[in-house]
């Protein structure tokens, strides 16, 4: 992608060249922090609550949620250039890291453009700390399955944030900036539901 985010308030979405703060929450704030959504039970044997598809409010929100799921992209991708069996996993992962590396020094150069300049300081949010997890803990065939698990569901939460503020969002910079990442975004999505796929019988 031409991306560099991915899971996301619609961040947590949209797929950092990782920084600290990894193990902190975004806390929600009423001057604009990320937001965080209470979601159902967890599911059993997967890393995260799930959450509800985010969203920003503004455009601090969205450098927040975008920022997070970069980063929480690329510490996954990370983890299965490592750890996963199979090499068109890898392989995804590879695409996955450079597209969110390459969006996260966008994400900076647009929060920056801003008027006034908002801050870019990607931080995991509470789900995306708990996958991260998941993935460091499992192995073989099972770190394959919770990664591409993981990874729809991630991607389909950045989409739904990036698509939102692209067509609504308050800061054109910003509204740049997820267009642009969009399509890396789906084209992700689509590899990893895809790898995800039982095979057919």
């Amino acid at each position: 992608m031409r991306f560099t985010w991915l899971t996301i308030s619609a961040a947590s979405l949209a797929l950092a060249g990782c920084g600290g703060g990894a193990d902190e929450p975004n806390l929600a704030t009423a001057e604009g922090g990320a937001v965080e959504n209470e979601g159902p039970a967890p599911v059993e044997g997967s890393g995260a609550s799930p959450a509800a598809p985010p969203t920003a409010a503004n455009g601090q929100q969205y450098v927040d949620l975008a920022g997070g799921s970069d980063l929480y992209e690329i510490e996954s991708a990370r983890l299965a250039q490592e750890k996963a069996t199979r090499p068109e996993i890898r392989s995804l992962a590879q695409m996955i890291l450079a597209d969110h590396q390459r969006s996260t020094a966008e994400l900076g150069r647009a929060a920056g453009q801003a008027q006034p300049p908002l801050t870019a300081a990607p931080r995991l949010n509470p789900e995306q700390q708990a996958n991260v997890q998941a993935l460091r803990t499992a192995t073989g065939a099972a770190f394959d399955q919770e990664y591409l698990r993981q990874q729809v569901r991630a991607h389909e939460q950045a989409l739904t944030l990036v698509t939102a503020y692209a067509a609504g969002g308050e800061v054109e910079p910003l509204r740049a900036h997820a267009s642009s990442v969009a399509g890396p975004i789906q084209t992700h999505l689509a590899r990893a539901r895809e790898l995800a796929a039982p095979p057919p019988q």
